[in-house]
């Protein structure tokens, strides 16, 4: 929808006064697509190949329309706190009701874990905006509500990769928010922060300590020999895999298709585990990039996550919190994907590809608009 509302940039023609920073976003997005697209082409993948690359060339028109149409930034956090809340109730409903071992949504769980994550922790970037309403205790009440739902629903899923990155989504809130706060009051949320995590670890409806002990089992298994097919043991195989064939093709990279025909020969030889024939990517983003489209395939991967993340950054101590939660949840967005992509090869999903392309676009756009004024 936001894509077809930008039709209107044709028929209206308004001066959008672009700066350096909105040309840099842009290119990130551009080159992107760009590489992932020559990719698709001299690797024989057809229109198969260039259907998620594109979709960060179309973000580029969604945010051209927010930076001259900007939204009320309610109706961002409102759909932050619908999403989240829907994500957790759905898994919990698998999860307790339904009795799944691992809460799924309607698409792959890592994904739905993951997101699920994702737009909680963006509902705790909407509180500065919050406080400064004239409804201050619905919105922090909701918001608050929607983060707890969407960390529930990371929970639910088992999805630990989501997990990783808690410490460093804490830091970038804490930068953003609670270093401004009295010491006591840090205190306070440092001690329900622990109480919090022992409770969610404590309770075995929630998954985590099951999990946790999955993880140290897999790393036993792997370091003996016994089991390298685990779900730890099988990526770090693949890690392995995906080492190998970067040092055969570090500048231009294997393709995709080259990238799978690689590992099955790596395979034959017995230099990694068959299990990873089964995968055609390597679970893990960067290493994804490196292997398939070379340096410039890391390189633009890498310049689409730090170029927004340094510039929204730059405003984490603005004196104007409507301003500091949108930087806030610009670089929790950054954040987020960087954590994702060390356990799974997000951009490579259509729900990965259109929350960072599109919440990109959006979350830039306001910000933008706001950091001019």
């Amino acid at each position: 929808m936001l894509l077809l509302g930008s039709i209107v940039l044709l028929i209206k023609q308004p001066t959008l006064g672009l700066k350096r920073q909105d040309w840099l976003v842009i290119a990130a997005l551009v080159a992107y697509a760009s590489i992932g697209m020559l990719e698709a082409w001299w690797d024989g993948q057809g229109s198969r190949g260039i259907d998620k690359p594109i979709r960060f060339l179309l973000a580029v028109p969604t945010l051209l329309l927010i930076m001259a149409y900007p939204p009320r930034l309610g109706w961002i956090w409102s759909g932050l706190v619908v999403g989240a809340i829907g994500a957790g109730g759905w898994a919990g409903w698998q999860k307790l009701a339904e009795g799944e071992w691992r809460a799924t949504g309607y698409t792959h769980v890592i994904q739905f874990g993951n997101l699920s994550m994702l737009m909680g922790i963006l509902c705790l970037a909407g509180l500065g905006w919050a406080w400064v309403q004239p409804r201050r205790i619905l919105w922090l009440t909701l918001l608050l509500v929607g983060a707890l739902m969407g960390v529930l629903g990371s929970l639910f899923s088992g999805s630990r990769g989501g997990w990783v990155g808690i410490p460093f989504v804490l830091l970038v809130l804490y930068r953003g928010y609670a270093c401004h706060l009295p010491g006591l009051i840090k205190g306070g949320l440092l001690v329900s922060l622990v109480a919090g995590f022992s409770l969610v670890y404590a309770l075995p409806q929630t998954g985590v300590e099951s999990r946790f002990h999955e993880a140290l089992n897999d790393v036993s298994l792997y370091l003996s020999g016994e089991n390298q097919a685990t779900s730890l043991g099988a990526r770090f195989e693949m890690w392995k895999g995906a080492f190998y064939l970067i040092q055969e093709k570090p500048f231009i990279g294997w393709g995709d298709n080259g990238y799978q025909e690689g590992m099955q020969i790596l395979a034959d030889k017995g230099a990694v585990h068959p299990v990873v024939t089964e995968y055609g990517h390597p679970h893990n983003e960067f290493l994804n990039a490196f292997a398939k489209r070379g340096l410039v395939g890391l390189g633009v991967l890498l310049t689409l996550y730090l170029i927004p993340m340094k510039f929204f950054a730059r405003q984490l101590g603005s004196p104007n919190l409507e301003l500091r939660s949108l930087s806030v949840a610009g670089v929790l967005l950054t954040v987020a994907y960087i954590d994702f992509g060390l356990s799974q090869a997000f951009l490579i999903h259509n729900s990965g590809v259109m929350m960072y392309a599109f919440l990109l676009a959006v979350l830039w756009g306001s910000f933008a608009v706001r950091n001019r004024g």
